[in-house]
Parts: C-alpha cells; structure tokens; sequence
C-alpha cells in the first residue's frame, strides 16, 4: 500500500501532471477524476470507460483510499446516523450524518484519536493513532451519501482529532471537496472546528477561505480553561482571542465560540460576565453546548434553567448567542463514543 500512490489525495492538476508523465490522453484526467470523486468507486475496475490497460496500470502504481461500514447506529428520535468506519490499515473512526431543514450535514474525522487530551471529549480517551489523509476525509463523506443514496450539503471538521493539528491535510482535503469536478461543496458549507492551535489560526487567516472557523473555547479564563483544555497551557486564553479577532478581522467571517456548559463549573453568572468582557467587540456568535456525558469524568449538564439564564446574560450585554440541539443522543452520536465501546 504504501508504495503505490494515494491517488484520490491528488487534486485536478496534480493528478493531471502524473498521466502526462504516463503519456494518457489529457481527457483521461477527467474520466478518472470523475469516477474517484463524484461516482464514489473502490477499484479501478470499476472504470468502464477506461481501457483496460490504464487500469491496469494505474492499479500498479494507486490505490483507492476506502471507508468501509464497520457499524451503523440511526437516532429512533432524530434519525441521526453514527457510523463507524474501517480504514485501509484497520484504524476505526467515526462520522455522523444528521439532517437538518437546510440540508444534510456530516461531521468528520480529520485524525485517528487525538492528542489534545480535553477531558470532556472521549476522543482523546483513547489516544492518538495517525493523521487521515485527505482522501480518508473525502471517503467518509462519499460513503454516508452512497449508504443513504442522498447529497450531502454541509461539512463539519468536528469529529475525532484536531483539524489544525493535521493542517497540510486538512487544506488539500478543503481544495478536494470544494472543486467544480469532485463533490463540489462550497466553502461557505464547510466548518472546521479547533481546541485553539494559535499558530495554525494565524495560518487559517492568511489563506481567507470562505470557511466558518469554530473555536472550542469552554472556559472564560486560564483558571478554568487549564483544568479541562491541556492545549490552553501552551496557548493562554488572551493569546487565543488574539488570534481569533485576528481571524476575524482579515477574512471578514464570524467565528463561533463552542461553550460546553457543565453544571457549577463554567455555567455562572461570573464566567458569563468573563465571557462578555473577552469577546465584546469581535464578529462573533457563542454557542452554548449541553456538555456530553462521558463515562470516565464527573461532568454533568448545566441545569436548564442556568443554561437559559448564562444565554440570557449574553444577549443583554450584545453577544449573539445560540443553545445547540442535541441529536443522536441514544446513539453515542459525542466524538470517540462508539469507536473507544468498539476496540476490545
């Protein structure tokens, strides 16, 4: 596997580029592309307008990259569906296809496991294993819209792993799905969500995609923030919002603060105030987020009625807040559930 080349990783150009080296016909990169990108296939053989030479030829120097169902859970509340994936070397990860009034959304993997370690996510649990390949992120979305025989509108990077923690990927994955000849998913489509890499943020920016940049922010200060998010201790609070207004000032896009509320911990009045104080001024929304149970932490949600009221204090001081619908909740939809009851 590893001699032959990741061919649904390569873009227009790249992939055009190889086949004027193999002497094909330039028309052939269409062909090809087409049935990599828009006709979702898993073998080469499956190319029937393609000679039977080519094929051959490019079985002898590509292979497929493939997400294989290993187990499916569909929400009897919501019709969420959670999938686990099998990847080309046995690695597992997850995705979830959730339908909306606008549309399907999927939110997908970017790493196998993840090195942030967040205590409130069960990603992290399990450890981290290896980045995906953009053609792995391509498949999950290839394979939810074959298995559901649908078009899916909307992409989130939210799944397992931090997306700026695989940043060269990630961005091939981003030029791959948005091309005209591939899936074609707008930019505007797309959010990437990030624990707070301050660097890759930076980076984000220059680059002024169209993309909705989602920062997980759960915590107003260093105090808090440290206790839950190992990722603040290198990149501070103040440092972080620094680099968001950045991000929001050059490309012009709102960013979205995810605010998981846990009860008595970060659902206060006082951490509300914070909260105002550290965003006021910045093309922003928060997003309130009832936070997941996991297993091994004493987490528990934050009491309806404090959730509306932390909401409340927002808005009276301008801060355009939202309360996220939990979906898939009898289905272990949360980041690494499914996979970490999965491996032995």
């Amino acid at each position: 596997m590893s001699e032959r080349k990741d061919i649904k990783s390569l873009t227009f150009d790249e992939l055009n580029n190889d086949f004027q080296i193999l002497h094909f016909p330039s028309y052939r990169t269409s062909q090809v592309f087409q049935w990599l990108h828009q006709k979702n296939i898993t073998s080469f053989e499956e190319m029937l307008n393609i000679p039977k030479n080519i094929r051959q030829t490019l079985s002898e120097r590509y292979y497929i990259a493939v997400a294989t169902i290993e187990k499916k859970q569909i929400s009897c509340y919501d019709g969420t569906v959670k999938y686990l994936f099998r990847l080309y070397d046995g690695e597992l990860i997850e995705s979830v296809l959730m339908n909306y009034h606008h549309g399907y959304t999927i939110c997908i993997s970017t790493q196998v496991g993840c090195k942030m370690g967040c205590t409130f996510c069960a990603t992290g649990k399990s450890g981290f294993s290896r980045n995906l390949t953009p053609s792995e992120m391509l498949s999950q979305i290839q394979t939810a819209q074959s298995d559901n025989n649908i078009r899916i509108a909307n992409i989130v990077l939210m799944g397992m792993g931090e997306p700026l923690d695989n940043f060269d990927n990630v961005m091939k994955f981003l030029e791959l799905v948005s091309c005209d000849k591939g899936l074609n998913i707008g930019m505007r489509h797309i959010s990437l969500s990030t624990c707070g890499i301050v660097p890759r943020i930076y980076e984000l920016a220059d680059r002024k995609l169209q993309i909705t940049l989602s920062v997980s922010l759960h915590a107003p200060n260093n105090t808090l923030r440290n206790q839950t998010m190992p990722v603040n201790r290198k990149y501070p609070v103040e440092q972080l919002i620094k680099a968001c207004r950045y991000y929001a000032k050059t490309t012009k896009r709102r960013i979205t603060f995810e605010y998981a509320m846990i009860d008595k911990f970060n659902d206060t009045d006082s951490c509300a105030l914070q909260l105002v104080q550290l965003v006021k001024g910045m093309l922003c929304h928060i997003n309130l987020i009832p936070v997941n149970t996991v297993t091994e932490t004493n987490y528990r949600q934050s009491q309806k009625k404090q959730l509306l009221h932390f909401a409340e204090i927002l808005e009276t001081n301008g801060i355009p807040v939202t309360v996220r619908r939990t979906l898939g909740s009898d289905i272990d939809a949360s980041c690494g559930q499914l996979r970490r009851k999965h491996i032995p």
